[in-house]
C-alpha cells in the first residue's frame, strides 16, 4: 500500500481550479488544503487540541530545526515526532532547503551538500540529501521533501541553471536513500526562479526520477506578487496532472486564491501565527492591527463574520488590552483566529469549485478584503 494516494475529483469550469482527494496512510483530506506550520514541533501558542480545531489535520514540521532539537536520536526513541509531541494528525516535513536561502550568510553549498553554522551556538553542521532524508525518516512524517537549494528569485540565469541541476541530482540521491517508501511519501521540488525554460526542465527531470508529488519552490523569496503569479500561470499546465501540487511557504489569503486558480492543491505558511504575535489579525475585511487606538473601546469581534471561539467570546478592546500589557493570551487568541480564518477560507474555496463558482468567489472575497 502506498503512503499517499491522490485523485483530482473536479476542476472548476472557468479557471481549472482543482478539487482533490488526498489519502496519507489512511487519513483522508480534501484539497486544496492549508497546513499550519509547526516549526519546532508545535504550532506556536496553540495546543494540539486547538490546532485540530483550526486546521484540517495536516501540519508541517521543519527538518532543520527538529534536527538541532530534539535531534535524531530522541525522535527515534519516541518513534518519530508524533510520539514525542502527541499530534494525532498527519505531518509533512520540509527538507531543510529553505534554510539554504534564509541562512545564506552562514552557509556554504557544495555538490556533497550544505555546511551551516548553528543559528544559536555557531557550531558547524553539514546536511546532505541523504542526511535530510535520514532526519525526515526519524521524524516519521507522512510526506517528506527532497533537499533542494532555494536561490533568491532574481539570481542570474547561469547560477540558476547550475542550482537547478544540483537540486535534481540531490533529488535522485535523496530518493535512493529513502528507506520507508511504503509509509512516507516523497516530493520533488521544482526550482528555476523566473526562468520558464528552467522550470520546465526541472519538472521533466524530476518526473524521470519519479515522485509522489511535486512542490513549487523559490517563490515568496523576494519576487513581486505579479512575478509570482506569472510563474504559477506558466506551471499550471505543465505540472503533472495526477499528482498533488504543493506551493511552499505561501499562504496569505490573496496568494492562496491566486494559487488555487492556477492549480495548486497544498499550501503552508508561518504568517498566520507570526503576524498574530505582532498583534495583526486576518479578517474578511482585511487586516486588523489590534495595537491601533481606534480599538480601545471597540466591543466588536476581530471579524464580525467569523465564528471561531476568539470572535464568539472576545472584543477587539479586550484583545488590545491583553496585547498592550504583554499578555501571552493575546498571541494565542489571534493565532487561533487567523488559522480558523484560513481553514474557513479553504472550505469556502472547495465549495466554490464544486459549484463552478471559484472566480466569482475569488473576486468577491478580494473586493471585500482590500476594501
Amino acid at each position: 500500500m502506498s503512503a499517499l494516494e491522490f485523485e483530482v475529483l473536479k476542476k472548476d469550469k472557468e479557471t481549472g481550479a482543482r478539487l482533490g482527494h488526498l489519502v496519507l496512510n489512511g487519513k483522508e483530506f480534501e484539497t486544496p488544503i492549508f497546513m499550519p506550520v509547526g516549526t519546532k514541533g508545535d504550532v506556536k501558542c496553540l495546543t494540539n487540541e486547538e490546532v485540530e480545531e483550526v486546521s484540517d489535520g495536516l501540519i508541517l514540521g521543519n527538518t532543520y530545526h527538529l534536527w538541532l532539537s530534539p535531534g535524531i536520536e530522541t525522535l527515534k526513541l519516541f518513534g518519530g515526532l508524533r510520539g514525542f509531541n502527541k499530534w494525532n494528525g498527519a505531518l509533512l516535513t520540509d527538507s531543510g532547503g529553505y534554510q539554504v536561502f534564509s541562512l545564506s550568510d552562514t552557509r556554504k553549498i557544495s555538490e556533497e551538500g550544505v555546511t551551516f553554522k548553528h543559528y544559536k551556538n555557531g557550531s558547524s553542521l553539514f546536511m546532505s540529501p541523504e542526511i535530510s532524508i535520514e532526519i525526515q525518516n526519524a521524524i516519521s512524517s507522512d510526506i517528506m521533501m527532497s533537499l533542494d537549494e532555494c536561490p533568491p528569485f532574481n539570481e542570474s540565469y547561469s547560477y540558476m541553471k547550475e542550482s537547478v541541476d544540483r537540486t535534481i541530482r540531490w533529488a535522485k540521491r535523496g530518493k535512493d536513500a529513502h528507506k520507508f517508501k511504503n509509509r512516507q511519501a516523497l516530493f520533488g521540488i521544482v526550482q528555476g526562479g523566473p526562468y520558464k525554460d528552467l522550470r520546465k526542465y526541472a519538472i521533466e527531470e524530476l518526473e524521470k526520477i519519479g515522485f509522489d508529488g511535486y512542490s513549487i519552490g523559490g517563490l515568496s523569496v523576494g519576487e513581486s506578487k505579479e512575478e509570482r503569479i506569472e510563474v504559477l500561470k506558466y506551471l499550471k499546465d505543465i505540472m503533472p496532472q495526477d499528482k498533488p501540487r504543493y506551493l511552499m511557504g505561501v499562504g496569505t489569503p490573496d496568494d492562496i486564491l491566486y494559487g488555487v486558480e492556477n492549480g495548486i492543491d497544498m499550501f503552508d505558511c508561518v504568517e498566520p501565527t507570526r503576524i498574530a504575535r505582532h498583534g495583526v489579525a486576518t479578517t474578511s475585511l482585511g487586516r486588523v492591527n489590534i495595537k491601533n487606538k481606534e480599538y480601545e473601546n471597540d466591543f466588536s469581534p476581530l471579524d464580525p463574520s467569523c465564528e471561531c471561539e476568539t470572535c464568539k467570546k472576545y472584543s477587539k478592546a479586550y484583545i488590545r488590552h491583553l496585547f498592550r500589557e504583554g499578555e501571552m493570551l493575546s498571541y494565542r487568541l489571534i493565532s487561533y483566529h487567523n488559522l480558523y480564518f484560513l481553514k474557513n477560507l479553504m472550505h469556502n474555496i472547495k465549495e466554490a469549485i464544486k459549484n463552478d463558482k471559484f472566480l466569482e468567489f475569488k473576486n468577491h472575497f478580494l473586493k471585500k478584503y482590500y476594501k
